[in-house]
């Protein structure tokens, strides 16, 4: 069998079909969630060349530390216009609303990161269950000052509740990604 032009076009269309991501749910995390692969990318070559010695999991792990802390403090400061009703709306105005959004979108990018570094393709269909379950997990770290509420704490016991239950998410996503992908590699 000859290799063509024509055949190599034809099978490169199949297999991208059978790989990447759909319009559809490009543009869903494009648009609504801002995901931008060129960030990813960009972030993954950034800790290569800062720790070029270092193989794909302690890579892995500085940006999930870098994250955890992140995570801690957005979890902290963005549960904070829940607990000041007329401030809170205020803060909305600002852009400081749809905190689980921004904690969502910083696992996302990390899950991608990960993958990314230990050489897997962020544009790959197997991404999309990942990134379902990071997206739930997100929700559920941003159901803490929910949770705080129903076991009648001090509504204050939300801030550091929901930074400790964003940073936990964190840690938890990076450690499974690191399990995944490697499990994947090998």
């Amino acid at each position: 069998m000859a290799v063509t032009p024509e055949a190599v076009k034809s099978t490169s269309l199949a297999l991208s079909r059978k790989k990447s991501q759909g319009m559809v749910t490009d543009e869903f995390l494009y648009f609504f969630l801002r995901l931008r692969k060129g960030e990813v990318r960009r972030v993954v070559q950034r800790v290569k060349s800062l720790y070029p010695d270092d193989t794909p999991e302690q890579l892995a792990r500085h940006l999930i530390n870098t994250q955890s802390v992140l995570s801690f403090v957005g979890g902290a400061i963005l549960h904070l216009p829940q607990l000041v009703p007329v401030a809170g709306n205020v803060w909305k105005l600002a852009g400081f609303a749809g905190g689980a959004s921004v904690m969502t979108r910083m696992h996302l990018y990390l899950i991608l990161e990960i993958a990314l570094l230990f050489g897997h393709d962020i544009e790959d269909k197997a991404r999309i269950p990942e990134l379902i379950g990071v997206i739930a997990a997100s929700g559920a770290s941003a159901a803490t000052p929910y949770l705080v509420s129903q076991l009648q704490w001090n509504p204050l016991a939300a801030i550091p509740a929901s930074g400790v239950a964003a940073s936990l998410v964190t840690q938890i996503i990076g450690a499974e990604a690191i399990r995944i992908y490697t499990k994947k590699t090998a």
